[in-house]
């Protein structure tokens, strides 16, 4: 059973939606949002980064900044940028990218499920990461960006969809990144209502991005709970914003790693004990691609060799049966000495969404001297190993297209 309620969201005006949206705050620089936000006064970065509101030299984690952020929302609020539903509802979301659309269900999980383990996890997080974003959202008192999960497909709540959006959405423009975004408000009550009670049908829901963030919730809910001696479970700080797409919508792209040493090898003696170990299905000048679970790519010295896992076999563990487990256990660790990836500076990680030209210009360049390309995780891997109380290796799944912000935010009282 899945608690996913309807809220009163704030959106921009249509007029403004396009101008509003932007990308969010973890896949861009401070230096890079300002850019992004240059000309644009009713970019949603303002909130979101709103240390590109001051002086350069500002400490991004100063009370300062997050007062910025606040300041700037109830700012757009004021010049009638931002307006509040009248009702609560439900909302659908729509992203188009290369052809290929996902759209999914817009509404608010209990943060008391991310505690009982009915939003389950696949990644561990970071304290001062989550440090950041719960200051954000108690400043704003709001929850200015969705996460995004996942659920197990749904057919009932796949014909609700397909009832809403055969009406014309309220916002229907493409970012300048050439993807299309497209929301419609559910208005009906009867719809609104069919909604939550389908996913009480729902035995779980899955984090597929944003991991910080819905820590993060979950603790601002907990500590709020815990300052209320009135507490009811109702109040809306006990509820964060998401987007969820049921798992038949979603593709994940690979998440490739970079190393910048050879921790001691020449290329020959490298390349010769990763023969030893697996089995070379190809050498070329040219980019190889992954094809299939089970294989991975080498660039080294301007060539790329193409291998196959060939002992891997079928474990008990979900997450041992991951390629990307399979690389750390079976290279990274003994030939590298790279125990923990999300600590070792030696090593680094590109999105697969990025391209394998990516991977040859970080090691052409000199930065780099060695890259992995590796067939993606499958939403399937993904479920199984949530499913099994499991984390995967860091920077495992890239989800692709990201969801823009400033679309819909979430007051918490």
């Amino acid at each position: 059973m899945a608690i996913f309620k309807p809220f009163r969201a704030y959106r921009p005006l249509p007029n403004f939606a396009k101008a509003v949206a932007s990308r969010p705050y973890d896949v861009l620089s401070s230096a890079e949002a300002k850019t992004e936000a240059a000309g644009n006064p009713h970019s949603f970065l303002r909130v979101i980064k709103p240390e590109i509101e001051l002086n350069d030299d500002i400490n991004q984690y100063s009370d300062e900044v997050y007062q910025k952020g606040a300041e700037v929302f109830k700012r757009f609020i004021s010049d009638g940028v931002f307006k509040q539903d009248d009702e609560a509802c439900f909302y659908v979301y729509r992203l188009t990218m290369d052809s290929r659309q996902q759209t999914g269900l817009v509404g608010c999980c209990h943060f008391e499920e991310y505690y009982s383990g009915k939003i389950k996890k696949h990644e561990l997080t970071r304290t001062a990461k989550e440090d950041d974003r719960v200051r954000h959202v108690d400043s704003l008192n709001a929850n200015a960006e969705p996460v995004f999960f996942s659920y197990r497909a749904h057919d009932s709540l796949e014909m609700v969809i397909t009832e809403v959006i055969s009406a014309d959405p309220k916002y229907n423009f493409i970012a300048d990144d050439g993807i299309q975004h497209e929301l419609w408000v559910i208005g009906e009550e009867s719809l609104n209502n069919k909604v939550e009670s389908f996913f009480l049908e729902v035995p779980a829901l899955y984090v597929a991005d944003g991991h910080h963030r819905t820590a993060a919730a979950a603790r601002i809910g907990k500590k709020r709970k815990d300052l209320n001696p009135s507490h009811t479970g109702d109040e809306a700080y006990n509820f964060f914003m998401a987007v969820l797409f049921s798992d038949n919508q979603l593709k994940i792209y690979d998440y490739n790693r970079v190393i910048k040493d050879l921790n001691g090898f020449t290329a020959l003696e490298l390349i010769g004990n990763l023969n030893d170990l697996f089995k070379l299905l190809d050498k070329s000048d040219q980019p190889i691609r992954p094809s299939k679970k089970g294989e991975f790519s080498v660039y080294l010295d301007k060539k790329w060799y193409h291998f196959t896992f060939s002992d891997q076999q079928r474990s008990d563990d979900p997450t041992k049966n991951l390629d990307v487990s399979y690389l750390s256990e079976k290279i990274l660790e003994p030939l590298f000495d790279i125990i923990d990836q999300r600590k070792d500076e030696r090593i680094d990680f590109v999105g697969g969404i990025r391209g394998l030209g990516e991977l040859e210009r970080r090691v052409d360049s000199g930065e780099m001297a060695i890259a992995f390309a590796l067939y993606p995780v499958s939403m399937d891997e993904l479920l199984e190993v949530a499913d099994a109380g499991k984390i995967m290796p860091p920077k495992s799944t890239w989800f692709e297209p990201k969801l823009r912000s400033g679309l819909f935010v979430h007051e918490l009282d």
